[in-house]
């Protein structure tokens, strides 16, 4: 596939400046966000007052922006008053704006044994939600270890994100447990029985509070450059946020006009024509005289048609060599969403893979939503074999597929699980690999497979088959051998 992963960044330049930073559809209504509105909202009645350092995390900013709010200590040990807190959290009260939640600390490899809770008042009502928990366990969703990417300096350890929906009130708690609190509190035992004290928590813990943007001003947002590749800030960029919308529409010029908001759908003939097309001299003669199984190219909704500020990424594309394997996630951030407020999801998760955790871009490759719809993730091209940071240990030679919720204990929707089989039918065709058969990755090291040892996957996996996680949900995963069927079906196998 030489020729189809030459970069089509050769028409960037001379394209950026004819290409406008809001999308098209949008360009009519963008205007930037009134002072006024974009104040922090006063406290309701009832609610504590708050510092000046509250007051300093919450200043006034353009659309699409991230609140980082230090968390302090609730609770501390009465017998050791000069240990750490076992329990840390705000209290509840008034901020900007936000839809996105999720908590951050220094060190990537520490982990939050405990428990993460938030409460949220939504916007023009003022009604205070229950506590919600926030998923601890998120380490598995990174780049792999030795990467530029990992090693960047910048990486954080975090949760998953959970959508609240417009918010502009929180109060958060984080508890610390110990693996063996829960199984202490049950049963009979005589005597008295010393249950393992609390671990720490994780140092420079802070409460991430993401604000999207209006879809009417998503691309133009923070008016951020791309970060140059090994620097979080770079004092002058060759690559300005023009350029880089240039940048992240040009890699698919082979599937769609340039700009385009979405890449249309095809049929199989279509598609089969499609893949010679994108594989000038990379096939053999027996190849090009075979039946190409590759199904018919579902619609997928670009980054520019979502909102993408392309000024949040670091600049440039990262591949791999091919795509032998698609790992099925979840996003692990609740099912409360409306399907019309997916890009603005997706634009908050993207916020927080990068300006939370430190990523280079959103670390999933595609995005779906629970009604079907397909969304370009990490930048690069669609039908490239785009690095991703979604599955630790095995990111090389696949691709990482999001499907938006939490299927722990929900089932996904059947127009989720079609969306899986039409998108992998098409991508994995592109590589010439049939959905239903085996495949071997080389491990980078996970818990569950040791460095460099070669391990035999399904070629669509969940991510708990590469590494010990809950990910993607007990009700999602059973749903993969369905999507395995149905995506070698599309293949015409």
């Amino acid at each position: 596939m030489r020729g189809f992963l030459a970069s089509s960044i050769g028409v960037t330049c001379a394209a950026a400046l004819a290409l406008p930073l809001t999308p098209p559809a949008l360009a009519a209504t963008a205007s930037p966000v009134p002072a006024a509105e974009a104040a922090r909202p006063a406290p309701r009645a009832g609610t504590p007052a708050t510092t000046s350092s509250d007051r300093r995390a919450a200043e006034p900013s353009a659309a699409g922006s991230t609140q980082s709010l230090p968390l302090e200590p609730l609770a501390r040990d009465r017998t050791t008053p000069s240990a750490p807190a076992t329990e840390q959290g705000l209290p509840r009260r008034a901020v900007r704006h936000f839809s996105l939640v999720g908590v951050v600390w220094d060190d990537p490899y520490a982990e939050l044994h405990g428990r993460v809770q938030v409460r949220t008042r939504t916007a023009g009502t003022g009604t205070w939600s229950g506590w919600q928990d926030v998923e601890t366990h998120n380490a598995d969703h990174a780049a792999d270890p030795d990467t530029p990417e990992r090693a960047s300096g910048r990486v954080r350890g975090a949760t998953a994100p959970l959508w609240v929906g417009d918010s502009d009130g929180v109060e958060l708690r984080v508890r610390s447990e110990s693996d063996d609190s829960a199984a202490g509190s049950t049963g009979h035992t005589s005597g008295t029985r010393n249950l393992p004290a609390a671990p720490p928590l994780p140092s420079g813990m802070r409460l991430e509070l993401v604000d999207p943007g209006e879809d009417d001003n998503a691309s133009s947002g923070d008016e951020e450059e791309p970060r140059a590749a090994g620097g979080a800030n770079a004092e002058t960029s060759a690559v300005t946020e023009t350029s880089a919308v240039a940048e992240a529409s040009a890699v698919n010029a082979d599937l769609a006009a340039f700009g385009a908001t979405e890449i249309a759908a095809l049929n199989r003939a279509e598609s089969e024509q499609e893949y010679l097309a994108l594989n000038p001299g990379g096939l053999t003669e027996r190849q090009l005289r075979a039946k190409p199984y590759v199904g018919p190219r579902p619609g997928i909704v670009t980054r520019r048609g979502w909102g993408a500020n392309e000024g949040l990424r670091e600049s440039g594309f990262r591949y791999t060599k091919k795509v032998k394997a698609a790992f099925v996630h979840h996003t692990a951030s609740g099912n409360s969403y409306r399907c019309s407020q997916v890009p603005s999801l997706i634009r908050s998760i993207y916020r927080y893979h990068v300006k939370s955790m430190g990523w280079r871009d959103i670390g999933y490759n595609f995005l779906i939503d629970k009604c079907g719809k397909i969304y370009e993730g990490r930048a690069g091209g669609v039908a490239k074999p785009v690095l991703g940071a979604h599955t630790l240990g095995f990111n090389s030679n696949s691709m990482g597929i999001a499907v938006l919720g939490s299927y722990g204990a929900k089932k996904p929707s059947k127009s989720a699980v079609k969306a899986v089989a039409r998108l992998t039918a098409w991508k994995l065709g592109l590589y010439r690999m049939n959905p239903k058969g085996k495949t071997y990755l080389k491990s980078a090291g996970s818990n569950l497979h040791r460095k460099g040892k070669k391990v035999r996957l399904n070629v669509i996996s969940g991510h708990r088959d590469g590494f010990k996680t809950e990910c993607p949900g007990r009700k999602l995963y059973g749903k993969l051998g369905s999507a395995r069927s149905k995506a070698a079906h599309y293949q015409g196998r």
